[in-house]
């Protein structure tokens, strides 16, 4: 059994606090499927606020998935 080892996944914040985010992600946009998580603020290379966008992307089988912030204009954590 192979498993799934690339794929792209679209996020959207259902609400933040200083820790942690509740998010939607998109399972899969043909069975319309919605799953829910809680992820930890510091996991997102830029702010983020209630209704966001941001994608989770996994290129290579041996490299973890990333998170992407839609909006490339939002300054990122790391530069402030």
């Amino acid at each position: 059994m192979k498993l799934l080892t690339m794929f792209v996944l679209t996020g959207t914040v259902d609400s933040a606090d200083e820790f942690f985010a509740s998010v939607e992600i998109d399972m899969s946009p043909v069975a319309q499927m919605i799953g829910h998580a809680v992820i930890p603020v510091a996991a997102f290379p830029c702010e983020i606020k209630e209704g966001d966008v941001f994608y989770i992307v996994k290129l290579r089988e041996e490299v973890l998935p990333a998170i992407i912030c839609s909006d490339i204009t939002k300054k990122n954590k790391e530069e402030e």
